[in-house]
């Protein structure tokens, strides 16, 4: 068993119990388990074994072969569960990436977006939003050029600054796009396709009734289930 085991919650048969987290063999239980848990960061989280990659089983982890060539089911994956898993990707984790599950998303964006107001007239964010509604969706280049970040050392102030829009939950990925080769085979890490998550979810997926201190003591509830041997300061840190 792998390093998960020590932090998800087990079914102990009360009904707030969560079920035991298997390990990951295939998409689909990539999709299942971003359903279980409710929140999974793709990669390293800071808390061991709290990943998609601290689920998947020992043949689904990464693997580099002599020619250079790799194999990584997990990126192969990540598309298709956003796409189909009924779930959000983004930035939402300490500025990390990872899943919300849609029963999650009204409480992670009430929370974030009261910490984080909409983006003052002017500002370099309120641009960057405004260009995303005005085109729908783009890759993270074609948006950084459209919004005039073309200079030296500009991309990684730039995504900084994409970076803080997703922790706010103001901009999601929609997909993932791949480069071709001259075969037409799809290559590399691939580049996130962004958008707002009104445009991809619609208004009613992200509104919620609660108020925003009562959607964070719910996520906050349900994390220390499901993560019960965590810090409570490092379960913060994921929601914050």
């Amino acid at each position: 068993m792998s390093a998960f085991t020590d932090y998800f919650g087990h079914c102990q048969g009360g009904a707030n119990e969560l079920a035991p987290i298997g390990e990951v063999h295939s998409c689909s239980e990539l999709m299942e388990r971003v359903q279980q848990v409710g929140f999974l960061p793709l990669l390293e989280s800071g808390i061991a074994g709290y990943s998609a990659e601290g689920l998947m089983a020992e043949e689904c982890r990464f693997v580099e072969f002599a020619d250079g060539t790799w194999e990584w089911p997990l990126w192969q994956w990540k598309g298709p569960v956003v796409t189909e898993g009924g779930c959000v990707y983004g930035k939402f984790f300490a500025g990390k990436a990872g899943f919300v599950a849609m029963e999650w998303w009204p409480d992670l964006l009430n929370w974030r977006r009261s910490r984080c107001p909409a983006p003052e007239p002017g500002s370099v964010e309120e641009a960057i939003l405004a260009v995303l509604r005005e085109h729908g969706s783009m890759i993270t280049r074609e948006l950084r050029a459209a919004c005039g970040f073309t200079g030296a050392k500009m991309r990684s102030r730039f995504d900084a600054y994409v970076t803080r829009l997703q922790m706010a939950c103001r901009i999601v990925t929609e997909d993932f796009v791949y480069p071709r080769d001259k075969h037409g085979r799809e290559y590399g890490f691939g580049w996130a396709l962004l958008t707002t998550p009104e445009r991809l979810l619609g208004a009613e997926a992200c509104r919620c009734e609660r108020e925003p201190k009562e959607s964070l003591r719910r996520m906050t509830e349900h994390m220390t289930r499901l993560l019960p041997g965590a810090e409570e300061k490092k379960i913060s840190k994921m929601l914050y």
